[in-house]
């Protein structure tokens, strides 16, 4: 009689099973709403959140030394105005040294690329392999139109009009005014929205907003070393082999650093093609050994080294952030994609935590005595 009690009808667990597909379909599809509705407003508002992105990433690396003179007695004003002043004079120093070198070869580099590319092709097709020009010939071609209009709009300027130098240097001044306004209170921001919160919500949003901030500044920081390594390295290594486009070639593999794993490839395949057209065959090959020792000396030694667990990603969830990031926003998107998904993360984490403390209380306590124990006390 008691085993008949316990078997269920099949009816009653069909209804339980489809029920629960029901609600989480539900929420699934909650979900993707909240998803499209913040990407739509993100997208409306976009203009805003460029120039405050742009400028708390300047503040992670600008508020250490803020917060460094602040400690010896300097004002939050007189701090953060001589390590932002510091900075944009740091800037112009560099832009003036470099700039009259990478704007003028900038379309020599794009141009080397595609040759590079035609060379490529041109040794594909012919002996000894001999593959057919189709699907090689499509592709590279596609690449050479890119690389051919990248080198158009480069040669050109940036500068077409004058509302979108005017577009431009707006989005600059805002981002240096915020990034000043960032390091001289930021400080206060977060016992600020504690108050505000409350012991509940306040206590968990500005240890979560920590940990973000922490994390942000860690990579920005960190990639910035290994990015301005990468570039000394390949750069030397380019003028060591007599490479006219060496100082171009490191300013754009320093940048593209900052674009994790994707950034790497493209600034070494475009070093590579550049060489091949520049020099020879000889000197691209070595050009080729220098790149990927490079890449695996950051992947191997440095990141890990420097970065430790600032990011804690697993390189899928890298790449596919930037994926997602340069498909929706471009350049820009791929740039911030990282430290999005790492900021995400980190929130996630701290969920789990939460999750984990509660669960842990909840549980009801085990005797750690042993069984046998137990059964002396019985008897």
């Amino acid at each position: 009689m008691a085993e008949q009690q316990k078997i269920r009808d099949r009816g009653v667990v069909i209804d339980e099973v489809f029920g629960g597909l029901q609600r989480w379909g539900l929420r699934v599809v909650a979900i993707a709403a909240a998803a499209y509705v913040l990407g739509w407003a993100i997208g409306h508002i976009w203009m805003v959140l460029f120039p405050v992105s742009l400028a708390l990433i300047v503040s992670t690396v600008l508020g250490p030394p803020t917060t460094w003179l602040r400690t010896k007695g300097w004002p939050s004003a007189l701090a953060a105005a001589v390590v932002v002043i510091g900075f944009i004079a740091s800037l112009v120093a560099v832009i003036a040294v470099l700039t009259p070198q990478v704007a003028g070869q900038a379309g020599e580099v794009a141009a080397g690329a595609s040759d590079g590319l035609q060379k490529i092709r041109d040794w594909l097709t012919g002996e000894p392999l001999n593959l057919s020009e189709g699907q090689i010939t499509g592709a590279i071609s596609a690449l050479q139109d890119k690389l051919q209009s990248s080198a158009t709009t480069i040669s050109s300027g940036v500068f077409t009009t004058i509302s979108t130098a005017s577009s431009i240097i707006v989005n600059l001044v805002l981002v240096l005014m915020l990034t000043f306004f960032f390091v001289k209170d930021g400080h206060k921001f977060l016992p600020w929205v504690n108050s505000i919160g409350g012991t509940r919500s306040g206590e968990h949003t500005t240890e979560v907003l920590g940990r973000v901030w922490a994390t942000l500044g860690g990579f920005i920081r960190t990639q910035t070393v290994v990015a301005l390594i990468d570039a000394i390295i390949i750069g030397a290594g380019l003028a060591i082999l007599g490479s006219p486009l060496a100082v171009p070639l490191a300013v754009v593999t320093f940048f593209a650093a900052y674009i994790p794993i994707v950034g790497a490839f493209v600034s070494g395949a475009l070093a590579v093609l550049v060489t091949l057209v520049t020099n020879n065959p000889k000197d691209a090959l070595i050009a080729l050994i220098i790149v990927v020792a490079v890449q695996q000396l950051e992947g191997n030694v440095l990141s890990p080294l420097l970065q430790g667990k600032n990011m804690n990603l697993h390189p899928a969830v890298v790449l596919m952030s930037v994926t997602a990031g340069s498909s929706l926003f471009g350049v820009t998107g791929a740039f911030l994609a990282v430290p999005v998904a790492a900021s995400v993360a980190e929130i996630l984490r701290y969920v789990n935590e939460r999750i984990d403390d509660s669960v842990s209380v909840l549980a009801p306590k085990r005797d750690s005595r042993s069984a046998e124990d137990l059964e002396a006390d019985e008897g």
